[in-house]
């Protein structure tokens, strides 16, 4: 969405700002003798900004004679590749926003539309970066070569000391600066547009089936690994439970063993039949052997 609304206008006020500029200098030489003086000495310049063209007549305050004069330097190059790319860029805005807006299914059809739009939009935003930085130096260097002290220093008589020469009037940069200004903002503009058109494409929807596969492969492992610890937990506490069982087992057989060691011990003593319970062992000293509950007998 912002590719169609934004980037056209931008591109509209990137190339518009620097293609329309047009500079004006105003310089005076005053001579020792006042008639051979130029107090308004006019200097224009505008895109594409091939100084080395621009002239200008300046007095060399001898005999009433004149010298023609070029500023330094030319800088179309930078200028005119700039103005290009912004073109370029609102023409392709242009042809997208048509597209978006009445051909969207051919647009995704066999999804080729996103790919060609993912590499023009690739290309443009890298035009934008080198274009904009070129132009950025090469404005740097225009306002160096338009400065007035460096144009009165192309004048022969500002070189003597009885000449005074001094700038009237000075080039304005604001809309320039502008112009590199708008050229970040496209380019700020075209390369967030990058992330949508990678989501139209076709690898950002395969891109997004496989996470899910993959949390689906551990939600099915992770319940694995639950039901084996909670079975191997189960029989882990079958064993535990066991070994009370297999103790007493163990306590009892040893009780047996004694008390039949205990009773081969014992002299001569028949135990009578009772009615009522087991028979209490006496020993010799006819105590009990055991403590226990006391059962009453009958003797025969």
């Amino acid at each position: 969405m912002c590719m169609v609304i934004f980037a056209p206008i931008f591109a509209i006020c990137a190339f518009a700002t620097c293609g329309g500029y047009y500079g004006h200098l105003r310089v005076k030489v005053d001579c020792a003798e006042r008639r051979q003086s130029n107090l308004s000495i006019n200097i224009d310049f505008g895109y594409p900004f091939r100084l080395h063209q621009v002239n200008f007549k300046a007095p060399l305050c001898e005999k009433n004679r004149h010298e023609v004069l070029f500023l330094e330097g030319d800088f179309s190059s930078a200028a005119q590749f700039y103005v290009t790319v912004g073109v370029f860029a609102f023409l392709y805005s242009l042809l997208a926003t048509v597209v978006y807006i009445f051909y969207q299914k051919k647009y995704q059809e066999n999804n080729r539309g996103p790919l060609v739009d993912f590499i023009v939009t690739v290309t443009f935003s890298f035009m934008w970066l080198v274009s904009t930085c070129t132009w950025a130096k090469g404005l740097s260097d225009i306002k160096i070569a338009t400065d007035p002290t460096q144009v009165l220093l192309l004048i022969s008589a500002c070189r003597a000391r009885e000449n005074r020469c001094a700038a009237n009037q000075q080039p304005l940069w604001t809309g320039l600066n502008m112009s590199v200004v708008f050229g970040f903002i496209n380019l700020i503009l075209w390369t967030g547009n990058i992330w949508f058109v990678v989501k139209e494409t076709g690898w950002y929807k395969t891109g997004q089936r496989y996470p899910t596969r993959r949390a689906s492969g551990k939600r099915a492992s992770g319940m694995r690994q639950r039901l084996y610890s909670e079975s191997s937990f189960d029989h882990s506490g079958e064993g535990f439970g066991q070994q009370p069982y297999r103790q007493e087992s163990v306590s009892q057989s040893e009780q047996v063993y004694r008390q039949g060691s205990f009773n081969q011990s014992l002299v001569g003593f028949s135990l009578p039949q009772t009615q009522l319970g087991t028979p209490i062992i006496y020993g010799q000293e006819n105590k009990p052997a055991s403590k226990g509950p006391m059962i009453f007998v009958d003797e025969i």
